[in-house]
C-alpha cells in the first residue's frame, strides 16, 4: 500500500481532518499530505500513503491552479468568507479596473505570508498566534503568479482563475486586490483544480475511496510511487547497478541511460525490473546519485 491518492478535500475539513478520515479508511498511520489547502476550500488535496511520504518533498513543489470568486467591499481577518468582518465598504464597479487591479498581481510578487497560516515564527504555526489574538512581524515572500484570468465580472463578485507556484497564499493575493482597490475584498468561494499533474477531474471523494477500499479495489485510487512524478524520466537498473543505488551510491550515468538527455541537478526516477520505485537521483557529473531511496539493501 504505497503511493499517491488524488483526494477532493470538501470544504469545512482542515487538510489534517483528511489526512486522518484516509489513516482510518486505510488503516494506516503512514499517510501525508503534500501542502495544505485552506478549510473552507475544496479541490484537489495530493496525500501520499506508506513508502511514497517520502516522495511529499518533491511534490510539494508542484505549481498550483485555483478558481476563485473575489467578493468585494468585504474584508475579513481570515481573507475568507469564513472570517470575521473587518469592514464594509463600498465595491469598485468599475470591471476594467478590477481587471487591471487584478493583472498587476502576476509575476513574481512580494507576499506577507497572513496570520491565519501555517508558517512557523519560533516554533509555532502563525495560524495558533491568531486563534490566541497574537499578531507578529512577517518577512515578505517572494512568490509567483504564471497567470490570471477573468471568467466573469459581475461585481460585487469576480471570478478567475490563477495559477501559482508553491506558497501562494490566493486568501492573501484577494486581500491585497481589495486593498489596491481601496474598497477591500476577500475569498467567497475557492477550489483547487491542480496540484501539478494531478487535477480535479481525476480526485475522488473520501467517500469513493471508502468504496474502492471496501471492494478490494484500490489500485483505481491509488497511483504507484513509479508514476507519481509523471515528466520525471526513469531508468531501470538491475544486478550490480541495482545493489549499487539500494546502498546510496552513484553509479556512471551512461551506462543506466546511455542516451539519456537531463539537465545537471535534474531528478530522475530509478526503477527495477518489476517497474517499481527503487529511489530518486539526480544527474550530476556523468554519474546517477541517488538521493532518496525507497527500498533496502536487504530487498535486493
Amino acid at each position: 500500500m504505497d503511493g499517491v491518492i488524488n483526494l477532493l478535500k470538501p470544504p469545512g475539513m482542515t487538510s489534517h481532518d483528511c489526512v486522518d478520515a484516509v489513516r482510518r479508511i486505510l488503516r494506516t498511520r503512514r499517510v501525508g499530505h503534500t501542502g495544505t489547502l485552506d478549510p473552507g476550500a475544496a479541490g484537489v488535496l495530493v496525500l501520499c500513503v506508506g513508502s511514497a511520504t517520502r516522495l511529499s518533498e518533491f511534490l510539494v513543489e508542484s505549481d498550483k491552479s485555483y478558481r476563485v470568486e473575489l467578493f468585494l467591499g468585504v474584508s475579513t481577518h481570515t481573507g475568507d468568507a469564513y472570517g470575521e468582518v473587518l469592514e464594509t465598504r463600498e465595491p469598485e464597479r468599475d470591471c476594467a479596473r478590477v481587471e487591471e487591479a487584478l493583472r498587476s498581481f502576476t509575476g513574481r510578487i512580494q507576499q506577507l505570508p497572513p496570520m491565519v497560516s501555517a508558517v512557523h515564527h519560533e516554533g509555532r504555526r502563525l495560524y495558533e498566534l491568531a486563534r490566541k489574538g497574537v499578531e507578529v512581524p512577517r518577512t515578505p515572500r517572494e512568490v509567483t503568479v504564471y497567470e490570471l484570468r477573468v471568467l466573469r465580472c459581475q461585481p460585487p463578485r469576480v471570478l478567475f482563475d490563477i495559477t501559482c507556484s508553491k506558497g501562494t497564499y490566493v486568501r492573501q493575493l484577494c486581500h491585497d486586490v481589495g486593498e489596491k482597490l481601496g474598497c477591500g475584498a476577500h475569498a467567497a468561494f475557492m477550489v483547487r483544480t491542480r496540484v501539478g499533474a494531478y487535477t480535479l477531474e481525476e480526485s475522488v471523494t473520501l467517500e469513493e475511496l471508502q468504496e474502492e477500499v471496501a471492494a478490494g479495489r484500490l489500485d483505481r485510487v491509488l497511483t504507484p510511487g513509479a508514476e507519481a512524478l509523471p515528466g520525471v524520466p526513469d531508468v531501470e537498473v538491475t544486478g550490480t547497478l541495482r545493489a549499487a543505488i539500494v546502498h546510496g551510491q552513484p553509479v556512471p550515468l551512461w551506462k543506466v541511460a546511455p542516451h539519456l538527455q537531463v539537465p545537471p541537478r535534474s531528478l530522475v526516477k530509478v526503477l527495477d525490473e518489476d517497474g517499481r520505485l527503487l529511489a530518486l537521483g539526480r544527474a550530476e557529473g556523468g554519474k546517477l546519485k541517488p538521493v532518496k531511496v525507497f527500498r533496502s539493501p536487504a530487498s535486493t
